[in-house]
């Protein structure tokens, strides 16, 4: 992880904001933090991708499950903010 990464919960977030809304084709507006992934539109391929760039962004291991268990941006931010902590 760069020193330029910002690890606080917010920073997290619109992040996460921004990529999905990249690999969705969709404004970053449109992308609601606390929205569920499937209801965002995010497969299990998405959620893959999206797992392994916060890996490397964040240089963090997490396993797939936390995913499923945090199924909204804000809670895989607050999840792995806690995991940096």
């Amino acid at each position: 992880m760069s020193a330029a990464v910002a690890t606080d919960v917010a920073s997290i977030v619109e992040w996460c904001r921004g990529y999905l809304a990249d690999l969705l084709e969709t404004p970053v507006a449109e992308i609601d933090p606390d929205a569920d992934f499937d209801r965002l539109g995010v497969d299990s391929a998405l959620a893959v991708s999206l797992l392994v760039e916060v890996e490397e962004r964040y240089d963090v291991d997490i396993a797939p499950e936390a995913l499923f268990e945090n199924p909204t941006i804000a809670a895989v931010a607050t999840y792995l903010h806690e995991r940096l902590g």
